[in-house]
């Protein structure tokens, strides 16, 4: 291997110039060694969120599609932590529970059974209630999806400005040290009025090691975010339709969405079955016509 080409040599180069940096040179270094160990934390913490969000969501979304009953996953107390939709579905059913727990409508459906010729009934009904909520009771249900789905997307989204500020201002801050390392250089040689390369290399490459760091800061952040905001973008997305297919099971399966002409058609199927029964003949009241003398016509 070439000297020139070797780990070693490139060590030994950054150790060099970093020596021969001026006190602004490594102030800007620090900086930048600051902004690298944040987004190095924001890479890591953030590539577990998202790994754990979409294993969770996965198993979520298996257990969620083999239920007939919306509601099924949350009266059966499963969890799946770290699955965003998990964390929707979970506070949309708190929700629909407390509006069918404060805010019920009984829905009472009434089908006939056939005919009792023994007890004299011309028709057996059969009733069946069913707790329901009102359109307007499944509004509030409504927002608190939504809510779900921005805070979920918000917590996805948290910290992604760290890795967005070390693409955008880490090679501009590395190219102030830099700069600054320059001028800093050729003041010197002014002063000294010598202009010789080996007067002005050990200052030059103090001052770019400045930039250095700074892409070493930018370039992994760049990478992570484009991933990572790409991922978040695909289970946002994952989620808003997540949200309205949720919302479409519990309104058909919760929400009484009869039209008014069939509410009053139900409610008066489901009066007692006693008014449905024959009254015994009552006699005539008195003043009837059939107590009425009949008028005399003169002759």
């Amino acid at each position: 291997m070439h000297p020139i080409t070797s780990p070693i040599f490139f060590a030994s180069a950054l150790d060099f110039a970093f020596k021969q940096a001026t006190p602004e040179g490594k102030m800007t270094i620090g900086a930048l060694v600051l902004v690298s160990f944040f987004s190095w934390t924001v890479i890591i913490s953030k590539a577990r969120q998202l790994y754990r969000a979409k294993k969770a969501g996965k198993q979520f979304f298996a257990a969620y599609r083999e239920t007939r009953d919306p509601m099924e996953l949350a009266r059966r107390g499963d969890e799946f932590d770290g699955a965003p939709a998990y964390e929707l579905y979970y506070t949309g059913a708190e929700e629909l529970e407390y509006q069918l727990k404060n805010n019920p409508v009984q829905v009472v459906r009434v089908r006939p059974l056939g005919t009792d010729r023994g007890s004299g009934m011309t028709d057996l009904l059969a009733r069946q209630i069913t707790t329901k909520i009102s359109p307007s009771s499944f509004d509030s249900v409504r927002v608190a999806l939504e809510r779900a789905a921005s805070g979920q997307a918000m917590a996805l989204e948290k910290g992604m400005i760290v890795l967005s500020t070390a693409v955008a201002g880490g090679p501009f801050i590395g190219l102030l040290g830099t700069v600054w390392g320059v001028m800093e250089t050729f003041s010197g040689i002014a002063k000294a009025a010598s202009a010789s390369i080996t007067a002005m290399a050990p200052g030059v490459a103090g001052a770019l090691i400045a930039t250095v760091v700074g892409l070493f800061v930018a370039i992994p952040a760049m990478f992570a975010y484009n991933f990572m905001v790409t991922s978040i973008r695909a289970i946002t997305q994952e989620l808003d339709g997540f949200a309205s297919e949720y919302a479409t099971a519990l309104e058909h399966k919760y929400v009484d969405n009869r039209p008014l002409s069939e509410e009053i058609r139900d409610a008066l199927q489901g009066r007692p079955l006693s008014h449905l029964e024959a009254s015994p003949a009552q006699p005539a009241p008195l003043g009837s016509p059939d107590d009425m003398p009949a008028e005399t016509v003169p002759a």
